[in-house]
């Protein structure tokens, strides 16, 4: 039990988190300035709501591949998920702090894909999105599996491609600047870096195991009736 919970926690960690930077910042009322880091660069890739589809569909590639980050050797998988964490406050503190919005285009279509970004709009506003957390979470998968010799080198190869999937679709959509986007992967391998090359991964790894033998206790005291 203690073994998988192992595994499991340092995803839950990181999908609260993630909760706490993407819907927590938003109700924090700062009254700074928003910034429009649109321009004429983004003009480069047209809007095509069919990337609709990677947009959504990389949910999925993140969960697969931050699931196996975390049956990685313990070394790698804590330093991952210490990285992880860096990036996603840097990411709540430019969100508070830096502010940004974007300019939309105006939808005038009915077909499937134009429908499914009108939803997406409507869910998804423009907040949040310096630096974007969708090239982010999508570098930290190609990191996921780097250097990782028991995932076969097609898998690898597709993560990055992937990622620059997502990257595309994220200005395709115009959810995102270019800015946004480079700023994500920057980010994701600048706290991969660092994450690697300090000991405050020891700190996280102390943490989760904590609280992995807390619940494992509890577990087990349950089982036996007590």
């Amino acid at each position: 039990m203690k073994k998988k919970l192992k595994i499991l926690i340092p995803l839950i960690i990181t999908f609260c988190m993630n909760a706490v930077v993407y819907w927590g910042v938003p109700l924090l009322r700062t009254g700074i300035k928003t910034h429009n880091l649109s321009g004429p660069a983004d003009e480069v890739i047209p809007f095509m709501p069919q990337f609709i589809i990677i947009y959504f569909g990389c949910y999925l590639f993140w969960v697969v591949n931050y699931f196996m980050a975390s049956m990685r050797e313990e070394k790698v998988k804590y330093q991952f998920f210490t990285a992880d964490f860096y990036a996603r406050l840097v990411c709540m503190l430019c969100f508070i702090f830096f502010p940004t919005t974007n300019t939309r285009p105006v939808l005038k279509g009915t077909d499937i894909w134009t429908q499914a970004v009108r939803f997406l709009y409507t869910v998804d506003k423009p907040i949040n999105l310096f630096p974007s957390i969708h090239c982010m979470a999508s570098w930290f998968s190609c990191i996921a599996v780097r250097k990782n010799r028991k995932i076969p080198n097609w898998y690898k190869a597709f993560s990055v491609l992937m990622t620059v999937m997502v990257v595309i679709s994220t200005l395709a959509l115009r959810q995102h600047v270019w800015q946004d986007a480079a700023a994500g992967i920057l980010l994701a391998e600048v706290t991969w870096q660092i994450s690697r090359r300090t000991n405050g991964w020891q700190i996280y790894r102390r943490l989760t195991e904590k609280i992995a033998n807390k619940l494992g206790n509890r577990t087990g005291m349950k089982r036996d009736g007590k």
